[in-house]
């Protein structure tokens, strides 16, 4: 049997359904805040994946600000060398 053929089959068994899709970017859609996209209302899988990757995008931004200001704190605060390492250990 060539390669081609056992790969066939081989992703053949575990190949998703269009209703398995349709249903995986309901659940993305969902985990969407509600000023984005509205749940209820039948929207454009292309929308919802695009929708969902700018999401993304934002948490990094946020996470990446967040991490900038904790580490401005921590660097101009009055703390202990033992209660900065607690902090950062429970950050890391």
């Amino acid at each position: 049997m060539s390669s081609r053929r056992s790969r066939s089959r081989q992703s053949g068994s575990s190949r998703i359904t269009e209703e398995q899709i349709s249903d995986l970017v309901s659940k993305l859609q969902d985990l969407l805040p509600e000023a984005r996209l509205q749940s209820n209302a039948r929207v454009p899988s292309a929308r919802v994946l695009q929708e969902t990757c700018n999401y993304i995008r934002s948490l990094h931004r946020e996470v990446d600000d967040l991490s900038e200001r904790l580490s401005e704190l921590l660097a101009t605060s009055d703390m202990s060398s033992a209660q900065e390492a607690i902090i950062r250990s429970l950050l890391m």
